[in-house]
């Protein structure tokens, strides 16, 4: 099994930007990977993954335009991209390992801790 580490969460004024990572380590770095988040009393949504190769990306409506996925292989490491900010961003946002196409919470084998993103208005 993989584990994931977040990192660059934080306070953000409304329009402004934040770049999180997630650092892998343990079985390969071959996974499709994935970014969720889960805002104080809903549940956990799916924002945007990216496959294997790094050639192709998902994006949830809510993020479509502003968010950014991406990895290094190399690294061992995803990143995501987040631009536009708005209080509604206001989550924590966890990565996410999957077994097949990283867009669903069923299909997700590991879990980082999650790393906190507060967007003031």
């Amino acid at each position: 099994q993989v584990q994931l580490v977040e990192s660059g969460g934080g306070l953000v004024q409304a329009g402004g930007s934040l770049r999180l990572s997630c650092a892998a380590s343990g079985r390969t770095f071959s996974s499709p990977m994935g970014w969720f988040r889960q805002a104080p009393g809903k549940q956990r949504e799916f924002a945007a993954s990216i496959n294997r190769s790094g050639g192709s990306t998902y994006y949830a409506d809510t993020v479509k335009g502003r968010f950014t996925i991406s990895r290094d292989n190399a690294k061992n490491t995803v990143y995501l991209q987040m631009n536009s900010l708005t209080p509604e961003d206001t989550a924590v946002y966890y990565c996410a390992a999957c077994r097949s196409p990283c867009n669903s919470w069923l299909t997700v084998d590991s879990w980082g801790q999650g790393t906190q993103v507060t967007v003031s208005s």
